[in-house]
C-alpha cells in the first residue's frame, strides 16, 4: 500500500481494509472505520481476530486463509447483524497480503429473497409459466409448464416462445394471436393481454388454455406468460349456455310428461348423467310415479319403480327440498333397495312437482359442478311445469268458464220454460175456479146474495198447489246445484256406496225399498255432491214411472215389467267378484274378470218413458216448440255435471224393458 494510493480508496464508497500476512490491519478506509467503529489509529498493526473475537465464527477466517494459502480471490456474503445489512465481502490476495472490499447489497439480497419467494411461489402454482426476454427466447418455466408440454425445461431455456405452441399444436392462426399479445405487452402498448385458444395436452387430449402475458422487471426476462387450463371452465360455460337452450324448449311445452322427457334426456346429453329419471308427484294417490327417464336408466333397471312414502333417500330429498349428493352408497342406509348397482347418485327435488334423480354404477362419481348444473337444469324443469300447471289451470278455467256460460244460458231457458208453465198453470186454475163459482156473476147478484157477505177463498185444490210449489222448489234447487263450477268439488273421502244410495233414495221421491244395490262397494267422492248425483238420478227415474202410469192408464199397465222386482237395480262395472255371483243372479255384475270396462256404476230401471238427454234438456228445453210438457227441473243435465266434476263419465243406453244410466271413470271404486 503506497501513500499515493490513499486518497483513491478514501474516495470509494465501498468499505476497504489491507490485512498483512498475519492479518494484521496495515490500513482502513473512512468507510471502513465507520463501519468497524474503530479508528484507524486504534487497529492499524493490531490482528483482525483479536480486535474483533465475533468474525472467529462467521465465514471470514475460511475465506482469508483459503484466499491467503491458494492465492485466489474469494467472494461471500455476510450479514451484519447491529447494522442489519448484508455485506458482500471480496478478498483479492498478494504477497503481502489481502486487500478486503465489504459492498452493502442489502437491496440486492431483499430483490433475491423476493425473487426467491416469487420462484417458490410460481414452482407451487398450478399454472404454467414461462418468462421470455425481448427476443422471445425462453428464460425461466416452472414445474407445471414442464407437465403441460411434456419437455424438460432444459430443453426449453433458450428456445424461441414457437417451440410452446408447436409442442402444444395450436395453430397457426392462433399462434400470430400470441405473438401479437407478447409484442403489445413487451413494448407497453398494453397493460395486460389475454388469448383463450384450444391446444393439445401432453398426453394428447384437446383442452382449452387461457394465455396471460404481462410485462415484469427482470435483469433478463421482460414479459410473463401464465398459461392456465380452463378447458372445465369453458366446458361449464358451454352446458350453461346450452341449459338455457334447453330452458326455452320447456317453456315452450304444456306438457308435464314432455317437459320431463326433455329434461332427462337434456341432462344424459348436455351433462353426461346417461342414467336419470324424472319422478312426479300424485296429488290424488300420494306417490311419486315415474314420467321420465334415459335408455341407460331403462336398461339397468327395465324400468323405474314409484316410491310411495316414506320409500328410500327419493323420499327423504323430496321433504327437505335440497338436493343432496351421495358419493358412495354402500355407506348410506335408509336405501329404497338394499342390492342396487348404483355406487353413486344425486337427488334433486323440482320444487313440489316431483325429483330428478341421476346414478352411476362408480363411487365418488359426481362433483360440485355437476351438482350446480343440475341445480340449474332442475330449476329451470321446476319453472316449466309451474307454467304447463298454469296453462293447464288456464285451459280448465276458460274451458270452466265456457260450460258455466253454456250453463247460465241452459238454466235461464228452464227458468223461463218450466217456471212460466208452473206460473200458467196456476193462473189458469184461478181462471177455471173464478168462471166455475160466479166468482162477480149475475148468478150471485140475481139470487140477492150479498157478495160481501160470502168471502172468496182460494178454490185450487190443497195437493195442486203443494205439487206445483214442490216442483218449484226442486227446479231452485236443481238451479243452484247445476250453476255450481264443475271443478268445485270438495275433499273425496271414503263413501259406502250401499250408505250413499239409501240416504239418496230416502231423500228422492222413489221409494227407498225400490232400489236394490246387488253389491256392496266403497269409493272416494265429495260425499255432498255424490249424494246430490244419486238423488237426482232417482227423481229422474221417479219422473219417468210417474209419465209412464200417466200414458199406460196406471201401474197396472207396468205390471209385466215391474211385479215383484225393485224399482231400480244399482250393479258395479270393471271390477271383479265372481265368488259373490250366482246363476240366480246372472246380472248382478255387470263387469267380472274378463271386463276390461272402466270401472263404474249402472242404475237400471223399467219405467217405460225414456230419459231426456242431458244436452237436450239443458240446451234445447224448448226446441220443438211444445210446452204442454211439465219439466219439474234439470235431470240428468245436472247428474252430469256432478259427474264431470268428479271426471267420471256419464252415458245412457235404453234397453229393451227400462233405461241403463251408466257412470265410468270411478277409479276408487272397489267391491267390499
Amino acid at each position: 500500500m503506497t501513500l499515493r494510493s490513499v486518497p483513491v480508496v478514501d474516495r470509494i464508497t465501498d468499505a476497504f481494509f489491507a490485512l498483512d500476512t498475519d492479518f494484521r490491519f496495515t490500513y482502513l478506509n473512512d468507510r471502513a472505520e465507520t463501519l468497524l467503529e474503530r479508528s484507524r489509529d486504534d487497529l492499524i498493526g493490531r490482528v483482525m481476530w483479536d480486535e474483533f473475537p465475533q468474525t472467529v465464527e462467521t465465514q471470514f477466517p475460511d475465506g482469508f486463509h483459503r484466499a491467503m494459502e491458494k492465492q485466489v480471490s474469494v467472494s461471500f456474503d455476510i450479514y451484519h447483524a447491529r447494522l442489519e445489512t448484508w455485506f458482500e465481502a471480496t478478498a483479492y490476495p498478494s504477497e503481502t497480503g489481502l486487500s478486503v472490499y465489504m459492498r452493502d447489497v442489502t437491496e440486492r439480497k431483499q430483490q433475491e429473497r423476493v425473487l426467491a419467494q416469487h420462484a417458490a411461489v410460481v414452482e407451487a402454482i398450478s399454472d404454467a409459466v414461462i418468462t421470455l426476454n425481448r427476443n422471445r427466447e425462453i428464460v425461466s418455466v416452472n414445474e407445471a409448464m414442464e407437465s403441460f408440454l411434456g419437455v424438460d425445461r432444459e430443453e426449453l431455456t433458450g428456445e424461441h416462445v414457437e417451440i410452446v405452441t408447436e409442442l402444444a399444436a395450436i395453430d397457426d392462426e392462433d399462434t400470430v394471436e400470441i405473438g401479437r399479445a407478447i409484442t403489445d405487452v413487451d413494448i407497453g402498448t398494453a397493460d395486460t393481454r389475454h388469448v383463450e385458444v384450444p391446444f393439445t395436452d401432453a398426453h394428447g387430449t384437446d383442452r382449452m388454455g387461457e394465455f396471460r402475458f404481462v410485462p415484469i422487471e427482470d435483469n433478463n426476462a421482460t414479459v410473463a406468460g401464465i398459461v392456465r387450463d380452463v378447458t372445465d371452465q369453458y366446458e361449464y360455460e358451454r352446458v350453461a349456455a346450452s341449459l338455457h337452450e334447453v330452458t326455452r324448449w320447456l317453456l315452450e311445452s304444456d306438457d308435464p310428461e314432455e317437459v320431463c322427457s326433455i329434461a332427462v334426456h337434456a341432462g344424459s346429453d348436455l351433462l353426461d348423467l346417461p342414467i336419470s329419471g324424472i319422478w312426479l308427484l300424485d296429488e290424488e294417490q300420494g306417490y311419486l310415479d315415474p314420467v321420465a327417464g334415459t335408455a341407460g336408466a331403462y336398461e339397468e333397471f327395465g324400468g323405474l319403480p314409484r316410491f310411495n312414502p316414506p320409500q328410500g333417500l327419493v323420499w327423504d330429498v323430496f321433504e327437505t327440498g335440497e338436493v343432496e349428493r351421495f358419493d358412495d352408497l354402500s355407506e348410506v342406509d335408509g336405501l329404497y333397495n338394499d342390492e342396487t348397482p348404483l355406487q353413486s347418485e344425486v337427488i334433486a327435488p323440482i320444487g313440489t312437482h316431483g325429483v330428478l334423480m341421476t346414478g352411476s354404477l362408480q363411487p365418488n362419481r359426481f362433483d360440485e359442478t355437476d351438482v350446480e348444473l343440475l341445480s340449474t337444469l332442475v330449476e329451470n324443469t321446476r319453472a316449466a311445469l309451474d307454467r304447463a300447471d298454469r296453462e293447464q289451470l288456464l285451459r280448465e278455467r276458460t274451458t270452466d268458464l265456457e260450460r258455466q256460460t253454456e250453463r247460465l244460458e241452459g238454466i235461464a231457458e228452464v227458468l223461463s220454460t218450466d217456471l212460466k208453465r208452473q206460473l200458467d198453470a196456476v193462473s189458469e186454475a184461478l181462471e177455471d175456479e173464478r168462471s166455475g163459482t160466479g166468482f162477480g156473476s149475475g148468478t150471485q147478484h140475481n139470487t140477492g146474495t150479498d157478495s160481501t157477505d160470502d168471502a172468496w177463498q182460494f178454490p185450487l185444490a190443497e195437493d195442486s198447489v203443494e205439487t206445483m210449489l214442490d216442483r218449484t222448489e226442486r227446479l231452485v234447487d236443481d238451479v243452484r246445484e247445476f250453476a255450481r263450477n264443475a271443478t268445485a268439488v270438495g275433499t273425496r273421502n271414503r263413501i259406502l256406496l250401499e250408505q250413499a244410495v239409501h240416504s239418496a233414495a230416502t231423500a228422492s221421491r222413489l221409494d227407498a225399498d225400490a232400489v236394490a244395490l246387488e253389491e256392496p262397494a266403497v269409493l272416494r267422492a265429495d260425499a255432498e255432491r255424490f249424494a246430490r248425483l244419486l238423488e237426482t238420478a232417482f227423481d229422474d227415474i221417479a219422473d219417468r214411472f210417474d209419465e209412464s202410469e200417466a200414458t199406460t192408464g196406471g201401474k197396472e199397465a207396468n205390471a209385466d215389467t215391474t211385479g215383484d222386482d225393485p224399482t231400480v237395480r244399482i250393479e258395479l262395472l270393471g271390477v271383479s267378484n265372481d265368488e259373490q255371483q250366482t246363476p240366480a243372479q246372472p246380472q248382478a255384475v255387470i263387469g267380472n274378470g274378463s271386463d276390461d270396462r272402466p270401472r263404474g256404476f249402472v242404475l237400471v230401471d223399467t219405467a217405460a218413458s225414456e230419459p231426456v238427454e242431458p244436452s237436450d234438456r239443458v240446451f234445447d228445453a224448448d226446441a220443438d216448440g211444445d210446452d204442454s210438457e211439465t219439466v219439474d227441473g234439470l235431470g240428468l243435465a245436472l247428474v252430469r255435471a256432478i259427474a264431470d266434476a268428479h271426471d267420471w263419465t256419464l252415458s245412457i243406453e235404453s234397453a229393451e224393458n227400462g233405461t241403463r244410466i251408466e257412470v265410468r271413470d270411478v277409479t276408487t271404486l272397489e267391491p267390499l
